[in-house]
């Protein structure tokens, strides 16, 4: 009978859960860097880029609009009643502005476009590497990244910031309906409180947010599903695990940008 192997010590197992960090970092980052230099050399699938466009920015416009409509009616309703209390209501159409598009707009564009089109990514590599599907491209001489992650990626970063937009518009229209014609606010302040309190930078910093969120919800859901191993149940940890780091990943990203974008004192 073979010699068991003797038991890790105790401090080993404490810093499980930092190696095991360090490694997910590091195989996200060679991802990545694979994806750029491979998203550089021909031969350049635009039909496949254009399909996953449409996957990830067509396919979600329904969603992303409704939660955009409810996110600026609810959040409108909830500001007007906390600023009636000392008759501030009229700094409502500023401050829902503020709040879509720096904000709202863009983590919950990218937490919609992560529950809808990041799982069906994960879902989709993760099958195909458990069908052989990925080992038959690298068979035929077509590399996986080039061929699989490249227009995935490519489509979260340029879709994601577009519906964060559309976000932010339904929203802000979700807002007036409420305030302008169901709470009675004057319609002109509510514009004029738009135009003085929102500015370039503001929009700017939703943008920034959008594009970054949408590269790294990508990024996640096919590094989980590209590297899926154990049949359909690995299939579906992948997928699980792919909705629930990209979404830990769009907050962690965004204090991190508020932080750097936003000037404090």
């Amino acid at each position: 009978m073979a010699d068991e192997p003797p038991p890790r010590p105790a401090w080993a197992r404490v810093l499980d859960p930092a190696r095991a960090f360090v490694e997910e970092v590091g195989t996200l980052g060679d991802l990545a860097f694979k994806s750029f230099v491979w998203a550089l050399r021909p031969p350049y699938r635009f039909n496949v880029m254009v399909a996953q466009l449409e996957f990830v920015g067509v396919q979600s416009v329904f969603l992303v609009g409704l939660v955009g409509l409810f996110t600026g009616m609810v959040f409108a309703v909830q500001t007007i009643y906390g600023f009636r209390r000392f008759g501030a209501e009229n700094m409502v159409g500023g401050v829902v502005s503020l709040t879509l598009s720096r904000e709202m707009a863009p983590v919950l564009t990218a937490i919609m476009v992560a529950a809808r089109a990041g799982s069906g990514m994960a879902a989709e590599l993760g099958n195909m590497r458990a069908s052989e599907q990925i080992d038959a491209l690298e068979t035929m001489a077509v590399n996986p990244v080039q061929y699989l992650v490249v227009p995935r990626v490519f489509a979260g970063l340029v879709m994601v910031p577009v519906l964060s937009l559309l976000f932010f518009l339904v929203g802000l229209g979700g807002a007036w309906i409420v305030g302008v014609y169901g709470l009675s606010l004057d319609p002109g302040i509510f514009a004029d409180r738009i135009r003085t309190m929102l500015e370039p930078g503001d929009l700017t910093q939703g943008f920034i947010k959008a594009l970054v969120f949408g590269f790294s919800v990508a990024l996640i859901a096919c590094r989980h599903g590209y590297y899926a191993s154990g049949g359909a149940v690995g299939v579906g940890q992948a997928t699980t695990r792919a909705v629930v780091w990209s979404v830990v990943g769009v907050f962690v990203l965004d204090y991190a940008i508020t932080s750097i974008l936003t000037p404090v004192g």
